[in-house]
């Protein structure tokens, strides 16, 4: 051997050994560097949401229901739809309606009596929301329905009578969308009791007002304030000549405070604001009126959006009854909740402070364990102004604390978002919509009453899901963690995501081994960054949905088959029992976690492994590490280092001693393959083939989690496979 030949040898021995050296997870074990503690069958939990009657009937028994607790979840936070679909929701389907014709203000009964399996929603006939955020494939405005008979009404609880302020405190609003910019100097509202007396009209500067609400102002019509309004149809020259807009705002601060079609006998009809019908365009020399939009009873009308909507409906406003909310009987009895308290929602945006409270003494009645209340649903989707979702939230928090004083109420159940929510100004300038919440609750004296500050997960765009955005999540949950915090919640607030997965829509990213290495991420991401409560949605096993470029998939965490019988777990399924199972200690016990790192990246500035590191009760050290290198295995030594002199680990590092327990799960565990027709050869007949359809995509192989033992000590090092979970556990002590 050469002497050229010997000293590459030395350098790639060097290279290799420098490499290995480098490739180490550090766990910092200082009892003051402790990142947070939680117990697992308070913290890790799942959501059951509105689904379809069939799912609720084969899902909530066996074996259907005890393959999903094999996931490990524990508490379940009871997920309420309605609000999203624009509906008042009956509980209870028994009650009583304020009018006593048989309509009005629904109130569920408190009573018990036969038990509650389904629940449904009933749409609201005084709507002024084309589609938003939870709407877009179904139901339409009354302000431009072309239906004289019909019109849209505000919230009677954001009046005076109710917050016991100036309306004007609160005012309501109309957004008129035209689709593109026309030129407008006119407008035409109809209006009915109650109608504004005072109010200005006004037209946007920028973009969407409704998605981007800084990116422009409203500026009002030369003409556009009104201070005498008066009932009936007005048609407003909102200038002289017309000018380019294609958004429009009607601002209303003062009531008639007349009664509106339902009578004078109920207060609620009698505040707020009503409009029949929007008419918007211009005004010729010969006083002509020529409109532009377009009036039609359903979403290819002009699209309007509201500030808020009157609850008041009838029994044939009842919908669809295909879907419906788990009604609360079966949903505390089926075992669905281990028996463990559960986080329960009041319906707030589209409902009544009393419905609310006739709720929580039914199931206090029933004696069913409720952890906390969460109140409304994605307020921010329904484009509610903080101001009035905090003067509902006051109203609805005094009615339950006059149940039971010791509720812990929270919300406002943000959508799944990456950044602040921020709303159009206030007079001080302020956008934050968390921040004026919080300041509205603490100007008047009420911030005792949230114990809770809840948001939803979804960070990725649907079907915009590259291999890359997995090293985004950890930096994404603890960065939005920390913008409400300094929105102004308070340290001592816990903070919970009630609602995550993925995306917002479900695809077929969501059967992939991705989905299953991002759940891993996001939880150990989401505890590490100070979070008190986590909930993956969704609990029960559900059909596939339509995806992404006509692929299937599912937020559940198995397919079924048109029975609802289960075919195969899916890749979260094994990723929620790494997380409940083999990474926490699974009970009441109190776990206290630590920063851990690796120094793998990829060159780009993006780790490649990452690492949650726990303390559990048992006295075990547990790390959870998901390599998101989607094609390399990467071998790494694991040191426990801590602070001279503290009561964890010596300053100079410490290691796993004995044996450690490893759980794995990776690409050798499970693969995805997607929807697809395949042709395959009979072997009898040659030449001829037969059509095997994959309509649903299939896992293969489909688990389960390989879990072995290995030699731990000062030298040892672990493997991680490509794209892969492992979970070490063992015990720790000095080198």
């Amino acid at each position: 051997m050469n002497l050229v030949t010997v000293l590459a040898l030395l350098v790639e021995c060097f290279v290799f050994a420098t490499a290995s050296a480098a490739q180490t997870i550090r766990v910092d074990t200082t009892p003051a560097h402790a990142t947070n503690h939680f117990v697992p069958n308070e913290t890790l939990g799942a959501g059951i949401d509105r689904i379809p009657v069939e799912a609720i009937d084969k899902d909530l028994v066996e074996p259907n229901l005890g393959r999903a607790l094999e996931s490990g979840w524990q508490p379940v936070s009871y997920r309420q739809n309605t609000e999203l679909a624009v509906e008042a929701w009956h509980w209870n389907p028994k009650g009583t309606w304020s009018d006593p014709s048989g309509k009005g203000y629904f109130t569920g009964s408190a009573n018990p009596s036969e038990m509650i399996r389904y629940s449904y929603g009933y749409s609201l006939p005084h709507r002024g929301f084309t589609r938003n955020d939870g709407t877009d494939n179904a139901g339409f405005s009354r302000l431009t329905d072309g239906d004289p008979a019909s019109y849209w009404k505000s919230n009677p609880y954001l009046t005076q009578h109710f917050t016991g302020e100036s309306d004007s405190l609160h005012p309501q609003w109309i957004v008129i969308d035209l689709a593109q910019i026309q030129l407008v100097n006119s407008i035409r509202i109809a209006w009915v009791d109650p109608y504004a007396t005072r109010f200005v009209v006004q037209h946007w500067t920028g973009e969407d007002p409704i998605k981007k609400q800084t990116s422009g102002v409203w500026q009002t019509f030369p003409h556009g304030a009104v201070t005498n309004g008066k009932k009936g149809s007005e048609t407003i020259r909102l200038s002289d000549d017309p000018l380019p807009v294609r958004f429009l705002r009607i601002l209303m601060t003062e009531s008639s405070n007349t009664c509106d079609s339902h009578g004078s006998a109920d207060p609620r009809n009698c505040v707020g604001y009503a409009i029949s019908e929007l008419y918007v365009g211009t005004t010729t020399a010969d006083r002509a009126f020529h409109d532009i939009v377009r009036h039609t009873r359903d979403q290819e009308q002009t699209t309007t959006y509201c500030s808020s909507v009157d609850p008041w409906h009838e029994p044939s406003d009842l919908g669809t009854t295909k879907d419906a909310q788990v009604g609360f009987d079966l949903f505390f009895t089926s075992g669905v909740t281990r028996g463990l308290p559960a986080m329960v929602p009041v319906a707030l945006l589209y409902d009544t402070p009393d419905n609310a409270a006739a709720e929580i003494a039914y199931l206090k009645k029933r004696k069913y364990p409720i952890s906390y209340v969460e109140m409304g649903e994605e307020a921010d989707g329904q484009f509610m102004v903080p101001e009035d979702y905090a003067a509902l939230y006051i109203q609805w928090a005094a009615a339950l604390h006059r149940v039971d004083p010791s509720l812990k109420l929270g919300g406002p159940s943000f959508q799944g978002v990456n950044k602040d929510i921020e709303v159009w100004p206030d007079a001080n300038g302020k956008v934050s919509w968390l921040g004026r919440f919080v300041d509205y609750l603490k100007q008047h004296d009420k911030m005792s009453e949230l114990a809770f500050f809840s948001f939803e997960h979804y960070p990725y765009d649907p079907c915009k899901i590259p291999w890359g955005s997995l090293y985004d999540e950890p930096d994404l949950v603890s960065h939005i963690m920390q913008v409400w915090r300094e929105d102004g919640m308070p340290a001592n607030i816990p903070i919970f995501i009630t609602e995550s997965n993925l995306s917002s829509a479900a695809s077929e990213t969501s059967s992939d081994l991705f989905a299953g290495l991002w759940l891993g991420d996001y939880i150990g991401s989401f505890l590490n960054a100070g979070g008190s409560g986590v909930y993956f949605f969704h609990y029960l096993p559900l059909e596939m949905e339509h995806g992404c470029n006509d692929s299937p998939g599912t937020f559940g965490m198995f397919t079924l088959d048109a029975d609802y019988q289960i075919q195969q777990p899916l890749s979260q399924f094994f990723a929620s029992q790494l997380i409940n199972i083999e990474w926490v200690q699974p009970g009441a016990g109190t776990h206290q976690m630590f920063p851990a790192k690796s120094d793998i990246d990829d060159g780009a500035g993006h780790a490649l492994v990452t690492a949650y590191a726990l303390k559990r009760p048992d006295g075990q050290w547990s790390l959870m590490l998901v390599n998101r290198d989607q094609q390399n295995a990467h071998r790494v030594r694991i040191v426990f280092q801590g602070e001279r002199g503290t009561d964890q680990t010596h300053g100079d590092g410490n290691s796993f001693l004995g044996s450690v327990d490893l759980s794995i799960f990776g690409r050798a565990q499970y693969q995805w393959h997607p929807a697809a027709t395949r042709f395959i050869p009979h072997a009898e007949h040659s030449g001829e083939s037969a059509v095997v359809a994959n309509t649903q995509g299939t896992a293969d192989p489909d688990g389960p989690i390989v879990r072995v033992k290995q030699s731990a000590g000062q030298d040892a090092s672990y493997d991680l496979p490509a794209a892969s979970i492992v979970v070490i556990r063992g015990r720790i002590g000095a080198q």
